[in-house]
């Protein structure tokens, strides 16, 4: 428990994953990206639950063997590539509350895909949503100025170029971008709350979500690129870079 709420935490990973298969268990320096995850949770000693949500044998026995249980398998209607997140962390907290005959206060999703996160993002996440009575709160990053709206174009049917918001037109220097920012699966923290009143809409968001901002460059990975550019990244970092 933290602060009186009981913490029940979800890592989503099915095992139909199309960019890289079977994503979710694909090693980096030896270890597969739920094993970063399962070694995260077990620094987080206010937890009083912690399990993967998956529809594969194989990732269901990888979590087991860093010690994240895997007390159900996801059932096939929630096993797609456009399932969202609220049906799954939903899924999942009724199943486990179920098992466990208990009420959870706060669901909090760690995706596989962002390796380098750490304890001590995650406690930062749920204590912000507890301390300030939010309805979820998620990290984000802020997206480069390259990659920014204003610097987006479109391309129609028959090959011509247009502006993704016509305000680009306006743009002569990055200056003056206004900051935007973008998800990066490091956590979500959600109350128990806000998945119950989501049910028509099914969002993670309520009506006081807050950011939690991440500085510096967060992994997150889609690609076979992204898992070389990870692999780079903590090998930098455990030499200290």
């Amino acid at each position: 428990m933290l602060n009186g709420k009981r913490i029940l935490v979800v890592v989503p990973a099915r095992g139909g994953s199309k960019g890289v298969k079977l994503k979710n268990i694909q090693p980096i320096m030896g270890i597969p990206l739920i094993g970063y995850a399962a070694n995260v949770i077990k620094e987080l000693d206010y937890v009083d639950r912690a399990v993967v949500s998956t529809d594969h044998e194989g990732i269901a026995s990888t979590a087991e063997s860093y010690d994240l249980a895997a007390p159900f398998r996801r059932p096939e209607h929630l096993s797609g590539d456009r399932i969202g997140d609220w049906d799954v962390l939903y899924h999942a907290l009724k199943t486990m509350e179920e098992q466990d005959s208990c009420q959870y206060d706060v669901v909090v999703m760690l995706q596989p895909t962002s390796p380098l996160r750490t304890a001590e993002q995650v406690t930062e996440v749920v204590e912000k949503l507890i301390k300030n009575n939010y309805d979820s709160v998620w990290t984000v990053s802020e997206t480069d100025s390259k990659n920014h709206p204003l610097n987006q174009f479109n391309i129609d049917p028959e090959g011509l170029l247009d502006y993704y918001d016509i305000a680009t037109a306006k743009i002569v220097a990055r200056q003056q971008l206004k900051p935007t920012y973008q998800r990066n699966g490091i956590a979500y923290a959600i109350t128990r709350e806000c998945l119950e009143a989501n049910k028509e809409i099914k969002t993670l968001r309520g009506g006081k979500t807050a950011a939690h901002v991440i500085d510096g460059y967060v992994a997150n990975i889609d690609t076979h690129f992204d898992l070389r550019l990870a692999e780079f990244l903590i090998s930098e970092k455990s030499r200290g870079q």
